[in-house]
């Protein structure tokens, strides 16, 4: 791990940087570089900018509750997600909003995980089917 995050701290491709994996009791923690370029040493304890990081933390912790058998990847979220439970989905792209029928499978927590839970945002502008056009409107 010190080997390969250290190289983007030595190729100056990041100031500097704090890493920890912990399993059980088992934690390792590797303190490397610097706060900013030329800056104070970076420490265990540094406080610094973090951003984005909601998925990546989110996903940890599920990875654990996984590896506690607490909940399994391919379980529904709908108990923990109550607003993703019983969804519709449209029968074709081309079909107006209301052309609904009933999801064939709940989604899982490995469709969070491997972000392909269906949300049905076409990211392709001119906005050309009614999906689209609706998230324009939404603004």
């Amino acid at each position: 791990m010190r080997t390969v995050l250290g190289g983007y701290v030595d190729r100056s491709e990041m100031p500097g940087l704090v890493a920890v994996v912990s399993r059980g009791a088992d934690v390792h923690v590797e303190a490397l570089g610097a706060l900013s370029f030329g800056g104070s040493p970076m420490q265990r304890n540094s406080v610094f900018r973090s951003a984005s990081m909601t998925k990546p933390i989110t996903a940890a912790a599920a990875m654990i509750l996984v590896e506690e058998c607490r909940l399994r990847l391919d379980d529904p979220v709908d108990e923990f997600l109550p607003e993703l439970a019983n969804r519709k989905v449209r029968r074709r792209l081309e079909a107006l909003l209301d052309d609904v029928l009933p999801a064939k499978r709940a989604i899982t927590f490995r469709d969070l995980l491997t972000f392909r839970w269906g949300f049905g945002a076409v990211m392709v502008w001119p906005p050309a089917y009614p999906i689209q056009k609706a998230m324009e409107r939404q603004g």
